[in-house]
């Protein structure tokens, strides 16, 4: 069984349209430097200097991993992980 990665709209042209990708088992950061093998470009969105971007979040089973171990989080067989990019601006 894999981890089942959800992929938000702004990067699936990355992940040539795929809304879904599956990764193997691991560190959310681990992870993540695997799929960018597959889908060059992933990494450097999410990713500065080893560490998700701030303006990125990232959920395990509807977790944030900022109240888990962050990028050192694990992530087993049948986990579905979440990116979310923030999203800011407008008025009332």
């Amino acid at each position: 069984m894999a981890v089942k990665v959800l992929i938000p709209t702004p990067l699936q042209k990355i992940t040539g349209g795929k809304d879904i990708v599956e990764a193997e088992p691991g560190k959310i950061i681990d992870i993540i430097n695997s799929l960018d093998k597959t889908y060059p470009g992933l990494a450097e969105r999410l990713c500065q200097d080893g560490k998700i971007r701030r303006f990125i979040n990232i959920f395990v089973n509807e977790e944030d991993i900022r109240f888990l171990q962050g990028e050192e989080t694990i992530v087993k067989d049948g986990d579905e992980v979440s990116i979310v990019p923030a999203i800011a601006g407008g008025s009332f």
